[in-house]
């Protein structure tokens, strides 16, 4: 996230038990933020262009454990979301063009999913909401930063991020192999999960997400665990 008193993000590598690469995590930059994102394919076409569908909820994924990425524990999670003033950090550091154009197409007041990611137990811990729409990541220019990209210029620069809030911890934890076992009912006998990008598209950390698919993960937080 932004210099100094927001959050950061930045990319990651996979690790056992979570499914394909994440973002590695915000931290205060005095907190600072790491994240990032990958890919979900949109056949090369510009997400604002015709025939590509327009998001309206996500899904983000962050690290909640110690990683040290150059030196930097890169480690951000819900909790550490919520500790920032104003419970508000900036999502930076994604470096993949198909997750930063998803970033480019969140509007101010919609929200996402908090997802634990590269951690024992992966899977979604609670809701924030976007407060600011994309601008520069000023984090492609700070050659200290393990997200600097020498080839974004000043004048033309490459990458965006977006501001996010904390709004609340969903009432259980919804781990990913949960989700898997609805994703595997729905991909069987239809429903709302058959195509969600946590499984259709595993390696994104920056993921768009259906009305239905989000509304039907947030009722599970109701009901008892599959």
């Amino acid at each position: 996230m932004p210099p100094r008193k927001k959050a950061r993000v930045g990319k990651r590598t996979p690790k056992s038990g979570d499914e394909g690469e994440t973002a590695s995590s915000p931290k205060e930059r005095a907190g600072a933020k790491r994240k990032a994102a990958t890919s979900v394919d949109t056949g090369g076409k510009r997400p604002d262009s015709p025939g590509v569908s327009q998001y309206c909820h996500w899904l983000m994924k962050s690290e909640p454990e110690s990683r040290f990425e150059n030196g930097v524990d890169v480690k951000f999670g819900i909790e550490d979301l919520k500790a920032l003033p104003n419970q508000t950090g900036c999502w930076d550091g994604v470096r993949n063009y198909q997750a930063r154009n998803f970033m480019r197409q969140m509007k101010e007041g919609q929200l996402a999913f908090f997802y634990h990611s590269n951690c024992k137990e992966p899977g979604m811990a609670g809701i924030m909401k976007i407060v600011k729409e994309a601008y520069v990541d000023h984090t492609q220019f700070d050659k200290k930063d393990v997200h600097y990209d020498a080839s974004s210029k000043p004048d033309n620069p490459k990458w965006s991020m977006v501001d996010v809030q904390y709004q609340r911890m969903l009432k259980r934890f919804l781990p990913l192999s949960e989700l898997k076992k609805y994703h595997l009912q729905h991909r069987a006998k239809g429903g709302p999960l058959k195509d969600m990008a946590l499984f259709t598209r595993a390696r994104l950390s920056v993921q768009p997400l259906t009305a239905e698919e989000f509304d039907f993960v947030l009722s599970l937080e109701n009901k008892e665990p599959l």
